[in-house]
């Protein structure tokens, strides 16, 4: 179809497409055809991700239309070299390895890349410590090796295999530059290459790689992959494009065993386990490349559903047949077939025109590293970046509790007890290393605050527990305050990696802790910690690497152990990335182009500064469109009074008023009386949600709005969401469904949310689901959250602040208790600090309220409930909340109204003119 710019056309899109819809193609086609970074701005509702899909993929189809008449060239569109090796790959991927048949100089260093994102580590006082721990001596001639266990008596044969089983092979280090890198006698010599059984697969789809051009799309959320793939199945593109679609462990696994465990971290180490616990045949080849032999192996996992090679090729096959499918898909077909539709999918990714992913697995690097992801001169498209900055900076926290570090020192000191006369110099060395570190935090989670300069001095002013036992530092304060700034943590993390240190050690408590059922381990368990000893050791190896960091980057955060109303929280250790710029440039500088997609994506300086502050605002392509709802089907509204001429204040120091509380219920009262169908309400929290519906039970005022409409209330578990949301809907088209009340005085339902829940961020309510969205208060957030305090200060010092700054509505409150000490390190902050705080809140509102109109024909009211979303004529020159509204909705704010009786005037007329 034209769109009005010469003869571009995007004859992918199903329908006929609206103006606003042929604009936004063409300005992603044209960003596409540039470069560089460019955001797009389309209200949610507007049919965006079709939009993206018709616009880049028409692009990408176009560009290979192109390359057809272009002279070949192998380094265009990808990189000549190796694909990335990943270590959690199954063997029979890539298990032809070359032996060492001719002797192989081991004095040689080997050089290897680490794996992992550590950026460029900043210049500490650890010079003494890389001599010490890269230097080798003449007694490291006699260390013990695995080899010269046999002379040692035991006991009996049983437990001398166990020993066999357990001890690490001998570690060497080597000299090198940065930190060396060492490596067991066990891995000299060997290199990977393609498998035997998948050889000319993998050598087809390597070829593929390095000449593709590809678009990586990605989203938050699973839900949101799966709607990205039924939109992308309305269009040509699903069976013309080579189409694929990625996930983590825990939507892909189909082995029943492994998901009995539950979470994502026991799943994760359990299939990894799986793959290590495998049998191999081998037979002997020539290598042409060495002149050697090389070794053809065939790996049975110890997945059941990784055993059958055959079935894996048969998985592909069909993957390729039925063109674009989501993971519910994927997941059936691997059942169908009887293999892991997680690996199974992974491996198509190189030969892939469309890679549909996950946030983590294409913003981590450590993710794409491990996918074997290359980004060089293809296009990556990041939808729902409205909060891309502080979702890209999590992926990079760290944090361990205090009882995995008991579980990690408990073990090491174990291991190192049964094995230290068996172990080499260099094993004994850098367990004792881990030990010390390992024994430095715990340390510091056990002293008293009153002990530590770093507590506030007037931290006895406060009734809460939380401030008085949190506190934060750079990296090197922390460092010198635990005595372990001369430790080369990059040597550590190497010899963590390549020793595999974590299983040895792991495995030995495993069988130890069958023998003793009563050790030090099972006591002082606070609530719902993880008690994994391999997560638990995964979890130092993650803080070992934050300690890598430039010391600027992020803070350390030390919470120590408190009693709340659950039980006793535990302490814990957790570095905070506060900076995303490197992160960020690491995707940008690969790849061609990159492409921020969303709703509401503005205050657009803050995502610029935060994440590419080195492209100038003016040279950012920025575009944004309006909704194609008209005006008439929207109608927001500034509520200030409830139906009894009170004001409704949800500021902390008001919000649990009981006269606020009741003047919310007869709200709601009123409004199931003139809204048709549902209507979603907002709460800043879930447990002011609690607080508000226990109230309201307790006066009657739920029974009276249980006459009118049914009540559901959003699960706490999000994977009960499903089953709340599902018969939700089938009360809005069906009140009769309702197993409460007589059907005949039902007119629908209301659903109670929380901002910042899975019902806010990823679910449409469109049509009768959504009629009216009530947003109760403003939800800024705790600022009693340390890591929040610590990112509003750390944004605060981008640049030259202005500190003669306008105050914020959320500054005039005089709150007390745990907030108190966050409020006033707000007030202290410039513009930049207050600016973020009130983006966070802003930001969280038009998601939530986003979530109703849907299409064209739809209409809803938006009421936000508050006196502060009033426009104060006095105060008109003061920056106010609602200016950060998506312009859609502003275009029909009523910013004030003189009483609760003209807004049900205004929602009876709106309903009965749409109606029509």
């Amino acid at each position: 179809m034209a769109d009005g710019r010469g003869d571009r056309k995007f004859p992918a899109f199903p329908f006929q497409p609206y103006s606003i819809q042929i604009d936004f193609m063409n300005a992603l086609y044209s960003s596409l055809d540039r470069g560089g970074i460019s955001m797009l701005e389309s209200p949610t509702g507007t049919g965006k991700t079709l939009s993206i899909i018709c616009s880049a993929l028409q692009w990408l189809a176009d560009q290979k239309e192109k390359q057809k008449y272009l002279p070949s060239n192998p380094d265009q569109n990808g990189s000549s070299g190796d694909q990335p090796n990943s270590d959690d790959e199954p063997d029979w991927i890539r298990n032809f390895v070359v032996t060492k048949n001719d002797k192989v100089d081991d004095r040689k260093p080997t050089k290897k890349k680490y794996g992992v994102a550590i950026g460029k580590a900043e210049k500490r006082k650890n010079g003494e410590s890389r001599k010490n721990l890269s230097s080798r001596s003449a007694e490291d001639k006699d260390i013990p090796t695995a080899r010269k266990i046999d002379n040692v008596q035991k006991n009996d044969a049983g437990e001398e295999l166990d020993e066999k089983e357990f001890l690490l092979e001998e570690y060497q280090s080597e000299d090198e530059e940065i930190g060396g890198v060492g490596r067991s006698k066990r891995k000299v010599g060997g290199v990977s290459v393609s498998s035997s059984s998948e050889e000319d697969d993998n050598q087809s789809d390597n070829e593929d790689e390095e000449g593709r051009l590809k678009v990586y799309f990605c989203s938050r959320t699973h839900s949101q992959l799966s709607q990205f793939v039924k939109e992308l199945k309305k269009t040509s593109f699903a069976s013309d494009m080579k189409v694929v679609c990625l996930g983590s462990r825990k939507n892909f696994c189909i082995n029943e065993d492994v998901l009995k465990l539950g979470n994502s971290t026991s799943i994760n180490e359990r299939c990894l386990e799986l793959q290590k616990n495998k049998k191999t045949e081998a037979s002997k080849v020539k290598n042409l490349c060495t002149g050697g032999t090389a070794r053809r192996t065939k790996a049975t996992s110890g997945c059941p559903m990784l055993r059958k090679h055959k079935l894996q090729r048969q998985f592909k096959d069909q993957l390729s047949q039925q063109g674009a499918m989501d993971i519910e898909d994927l997941v059936h077909l691997g059942h169908s077939i009887g293999t892991c539709p997680y690996y199974g999918s992974r491996s198509m990714a190189s030969v892939a025109d469309l890679v549909i992913l996950p946030y983590q697995s294409l913003l981590s690097k450590s993710s794409r590293d491990s996918l074997g992801l290359n980004l060089k001169n293809s296009v990556v498209i990041i939808d729902e970046a409205h909060n891309l900055a502080d979702s890209l900076i999590s992926m990079y926290d760290a944090k361990i509790t205090s009882s995995q570090l008991e579980d990690v020192y408990f073990h090491l000191k174990s291991y190192l007890e049964k094995f230290h006369n068996l172990l080499g110099h260099g094993n004994r060395r850098y367990i004792q290393t881990l030990v010390v570190i390992t024994q430095g935090f715990l340390q510091t989670l056990n002293e008293d605050c009153k002990d530590r300069a770093s507590c506030p001095e007037d931290a006895g002013k406060f009734s809460n527990a939380k401030l008085l036992s949190d506190s934060s530092m750079a990296i090197n304060d922390f460092l010198f305050e635990l005595n372990i700034d001369n430790i080369n943590f990059l040597k550590l993390l190497n010899y963590v990696k390549e020793s595999n240190i974590i299983h040895k050690v792991s495995g030995y408590g495993s069988k130890l802790s069958t023998q003793q059922t009563d050790n030090m381990l099972n006591n002082n368990r606070a609530v719902g910690e993880d008690e994994s000893t391999l997560s638990s050791f995964r979890a130092l190896a993650d803080m070992l690497l934050s300690l890598t960091y430039k010391n600027g980057d992020g803070r350390i955060i030390i919470s120590r152990a408190r009693t709340t109303a659950s039980g006793l929280q535990g302490g814990y250790i957790k570095y905070v990335m506060l900076t995303g710029e490197k992160i960020f440039s690491e995707v940008a500088d690969e790849a061609h182009a990159v492409i921020l997609a969303g709703g509401t994506l503005q205050p657009v300086e803050e995502t610029r500064e935060r994440l590419f502050p080195w492209l100038p605002l003016d040279q950012l392509n920025f575009f944004s469109c309006n909704h194609i709802v008209p005006r008439e089907s929207i109608l927001p509204v500034a509520v200030s009074r409830g139906p009894t001429g009170r004001f409704v204040d949800f500021s902390y120091t008001s919000r649990s008023s009981p006269a606020v509380i009741e003047e919310l219920g007869l709200l709601i009262c009123n409004l199931v009386t003139v809204v048709p169908k549902g209507i979603v309400v907002f709460f800043s929290s879930f447990d002011y949600e609690g607080q508000i519906y226990n109230a309201w039970n307790a006066s009657g005022i739920l029974d009276r709005i249980k006459k009118k409409k049914r009540v559901f209330r959003e699960p706490r578990k999000s994977n009960e969401v499903e089953l709340v949301l599902k018969e939700y809907k089938e009360t809005i088209g069906d009140p009769s469904s309702s197993r409460d009340l007589k059907s005949s005085t039902l007119n629908g339902a209301v659903l109670l949310a929380v901002v910042g829940g899975k019902v806010s961020e990823g679910i449409n309510f469109s049509d009768g689901m959504g009629r009216c969205i009530v947003m109760v208060g403003l939800p800024y957030p705790n600022p009693s959250d340390i890591e929040l305090v610590e990112r509003i200060k750390h944004i605060d010092s981008l640049g030259d602040s202005n500190l003669s700054t306008p105050k914020f509505s959320v500054m005039d409150e005089n709150d007390g208790g745990d907030a108190q000490t966050g409020f006033q390190i707000l007030r202290s902050c410039g513009q930049k600090g207050k600016a973020y705080y009130e983006n966070l809140c802003m930001k969280a509102v038009n998601q939530s309220i986003g979530r109703a109109i849907r299409h064209i024909g739809d209409y809803a009211a938006i009421l936000l409930v508050d006196k502060r979303y009033a426009l104060n004529p006095s105060k008109g020159s003061h920056p106010h909340p609602t200016n950060k509204l998506p312009k859609w909705i502003k275009d029909s704010f009523v910013p004030s109204t003189d009483s609760y009786g003209e807004v049900h005037r205004l929602l009876h007329q709106f309903f009965k003119f749409n109606k029509k």
